[in-house]
């Protein structure tokens, strides 16, 4: 795989569409977001990374110096489908108020290299981000960001049981940006069904950039 190649995904409820056409794909403290979003995923990770501050070491054990970053300033994407945050939003559990059907929930597609070469501030990690086994990197590392990531975690289809707890933490890897990514940079929508398909091409999305993925739900 080449860092060309690298897709970034987003899973967002379909009622938050119309706004992401306008505004993009906004940050929780933007004057551009939507004052009726609409959250599937899991209150208490919010909340949890709304207060967690990490270190971006460049995967050193011992960095003499790095930054310092607040997970909650930024807006997550993962590097692939089917992660377990899905499956949690749903069926509901945890912390997440209400379980989502598959048909409401529509993955973002946008171009890694099209972020980076925007000059956009950015991160990424090799895990899950609140866990304390996962690194984080910086810009300096985007040329070593294939080999940093487990590529066969992310596209593993079963992570459950105790003895897949690194499997499911380096599948949760995450690529985090600074600022708004404005309409231009969604390059794709993937969705449950045709009916929902065509739901989207109501909205004004040409039917070219809509893919149907059942096997990338649960």
């Amino acid at each position: 795989m080449e860092l060309k190649n690298v897709i970034l995904y987003r899973i967002t409820h379909i009622e938050n569409i119309s706004h992401i056409l306008k505004f993009g794909i906004t940050h929780k403290n933007s004057p551009n977001r939507n004052p009726e979003y609409i959250n599937i995923g899991d209150i208490s990770l919010i909340d949890t990374r709304s207060k967690r501050t990490v270190n971006v070491d460049n995967g050193e054990s011992q960095p003499t110096e790095c930054d310092s970053v607040k997970l909650g300033e930024f807006i997550p994407f993962y590097f692939g489908v089917k992660m377990p945050m899905l499956y949690v939003a749903q069926h509901g559990g945890n912390f997440v108020e209400q379980a989502t059907q598959p048909d409401d929930i529509i993955y973002l597609a946008c171009s890694l290299s099209k972020i980076v070469s925007s000059g956009m501030k950015y991160y990424f990690s090799d895990g899950h981000a609140t866990d304390m086994l996962t690194s984080f990197y910086d810009k300096s590392k985007i040329n070593e960001l294939i080999n940093i990531i487990d590529w066969q975690a992310i596209k593993t289809s079963y992570w459950g049981g105790t003895e897949n707890l690194n499997i499911k933490r380096k599948k949760q890897a995450e690529f985090l940006i600074s600022e708004d990514l404005p309409p231009e940079f969604i390059i794709g929508f993937g969705c449950n069904t045709i009916k929902t398909k065509n739901r989207l091409i109501q909205m004004g999305i040409a039917e070219e950039k809509i893919k149907v993925i059942p096997n990338a739900y649960y």
